[in-house]
């Protein structure tokens, strides 16, 4: 799958989905919804200051008269509501408005009503861009600080659904770092190389996972060529694995602000998709978040899978 389009043309073939907006008085939030509810791609339910959403909805012409909208003030309440109807059943989706996120994770977290599974949270970007003959995934950009090479691990089975989703059946992994050679000075190397072994062991399955990669030989065929790098992964990869949260965070917000790409978030191993853009995304980049978290409800792929 190589564009946005294709991805809009796969949600809209589905049932539509439910979705639950904490804090939803965003005015780009609401761009986005009113775009998704016109493409017949989903229900959304709408959950915060009535008041507020209401005079924004009008100001950018966005028909209220079939929404179901919850009144909830308190951002806590709001969030702990949207995170509820998802585990409640009564919605497939959850989406973090004008809202910390520190609040929405907390709902999200809770052991009560929350969509724990006892994997680790990982955030993952898909990316299109004029530079690169497909999407591609970046991650973690967003939720784990410095994770392990366990942790990696973790992070890498999480994605694993999302590119499946995108029928990307066999993903090709690329451990990124800041050379090709493992050098105990750097530990991103060092997590790279337990992270083959471990794929070559079988311990990492349904992907084919390599590295390290310098980000030019994970994304360049000629890069790799010139610097003698083989392997199915080298200039080709679907995922990058970014080192740590700084690498992924400047990488995300580089190919957001300085190469002009489209991209779409998603937070990943929890029981159901969870929409977590930042709040200086465009209603587009939300409504391709929408998209992303449709498409990977339709294929159920949030139930609990082992790798």
């Amino acid at each position: 799958m190589n564009g946005f389009d294709k991805l809009l043309k796969l949600a809209k073939n589905t049932e539509l989905k439910k979705i639950a907006i904490a804090a939803a008085q965003d005015e780009d939030v609401l761009k986005a919804v009113r775009t998704a509810v016109l493409e017949k791609i989903c229900i959304p339910i709408l959950i915060g200051d009535k008041e507020k959403i209401m005079e924004l909805s009008q100001k950018i012409n966005f028909n209220l008269d079939d929404i179901q909208i919850i009144e909830l003030k308190d951002d806590n309440e709001a969030a702990r509501a949207a995170v509820s109807l998802v585990s409640s059943g009564e919605a497939d989706i959850v989406m973090k408005g004008l809202v910390d996120t520190s609040i929405i994770l907390k709902a999200i977290l809770d052991r009560e009503i929350g969509l724990r599974t006892g994997n680790i949270l990982s955030h993952a970007a898909v990316f299109e861009s004029d530079k690169y003959h497909k999407l591609f995934i970046i991650t973690d950009a967003a939720m784990n600080i410095a994770p392990t090479a366990s942790e990696k691990k973790q992070i890498i089975e999480n994605t694993l659904p999302l590119c499946h989703s995108l029928n990307i059946e066999n993903p090709k992994v690329a451990v990124i770092c800041a050379k090709e050679k493992v050098s105990h000075k750097m530990q991103a190397t060092v997590d790279a190389e337990i992270l083959v072994n471990m794929y070559k062991a079988g311990q990492i399955r349904n992907c084919i996972v390599d590295g390290p990669f310098a980000l030019d030989n994970a994304i360049s065929k000629e890069a790799a060529a010139t610097k003698g790098i083989k392997g199915e992964v080298a200039g080709d990869a679907d995922v990058l694995l970014m080192p740590n949260i700084e690498a992924g965070n400047v990488m995300y917000k580089t190919l957001t602000y300085l190469a002009n790409s489209k991209n779409a978030g998603i937070i990943l191993g929890a029981k159901a998709p969870i929409i977590l853009t930042s709040r200086a995304d465009s209603d587009e980049a939300k409504l391709y978040s929408i998209l992303l978290a449709v498409i990977c409800s339709k294929r159920r792929v949030y139930e609990a899978v082992n790798y």
